[in-house]
């Protein structure tokens, strides 16, 4: 007479934390990656609406000046002039500019790094503070910018959203703030100008500017037009 099979019950699995923690560790990076590339994709063509700290402002403020531009409404000299103020590399980096690093950490100050990839992403993305959080986000999203815009838009995005002044964010309103003027009727004087403020708006004027910013401005001007001359604004001059 045959024997009846008896089923062997498996071992019950064990309760483990550390696996636990890593399986979903890595799926909600996954997800963060994937909805920022849907974000930044979606970007490329349509404009990213009020950052954080433009929404911060505009509740402490009561209102902000804020309009949005497109690149070909801009005076070229003012692309040229915010490259020559505040990432004169903008065309040979992937986002970060390392030799700009390299130089930072030696001076011991840590101040001077950031490209103007890394600053669109902070404005649009992110938050303003130095914390790690948001650099390592911040680490995620710049190569994806810079992989899915071209140099223009980033460019362009920028020129948008920038602080000019308490309240002005944007080229438009601060072309019309400071000199009354329209985006494409900037000079090359007004445009070193506004670069010049940059990145400390609050605490400089275009309008009023001190002897620092008259020398700031001096040397911006004929950055813009260096980058002009040996073809280094060609990534993003259509």
């Amino acid at each position: 007479m045959k024997k009846k099979a008896t089923k062997t019950q498996a071992p019950e699995r064990s309760f483990q934390p550390l696996k636990w923690l890593k399986r979903w560790g890595v799926r909600l990076c996954l997800l963060v990656f994937g909805l920022g590339l849907l974000t930044v994709t979606a970007h490329r063509f349509v404009a990213p609406p009020q950052g954080l700290y433009m929404r911060q402002e505009a509740a402490r403020l009561g209102g902000i000046k804020q309009s949005w531009v497109s690149a070909d409404a801009i005076a070229p000299v003012m692309f040229r002039s915010v490259v020559a103020a505040e990432d004169a590399n903008f065309c040979a980096h992937w986002g970060f500019d390392m030799t700009a690093i390299r130089a930072a950490l030696a001076d011991g100050t840590g101040r001077g790094a950031s490209t103007l990839t890394q600053q669109v992403v902070k404005n649009a993305y992110l938050w303003h503070g130095r914390n790690w959080s948001r650099k390592a986000l911040e680490a995620v999203l710049t190569p994806l910018v810079e992989l899915i815009w071209p140099k223009r838009r980033i460019l362009e995005v920028y020129l948008n959203i920038a602080e000019f002044d308490e309240g002005v964010f944007g080229v438009k309103a601060a072309a019309q703030h400071y000199f009354g003027v329209t985006p494409a009727q900037l000079s090359p004087l007004q445009a070193a100008r506004l670069a010049a403020i940059l990145p400390a708006p609050k605490e400089r004027s275009a309008s009023k500017p001190s002897s620092f910013i008259r020398k700031r401005t001096a040397r911006i001007r004929d950055g813009a037009e260096t980058i002009r001359r040996d073809g280094r604004a060609a990534c993003f001059e259509s």
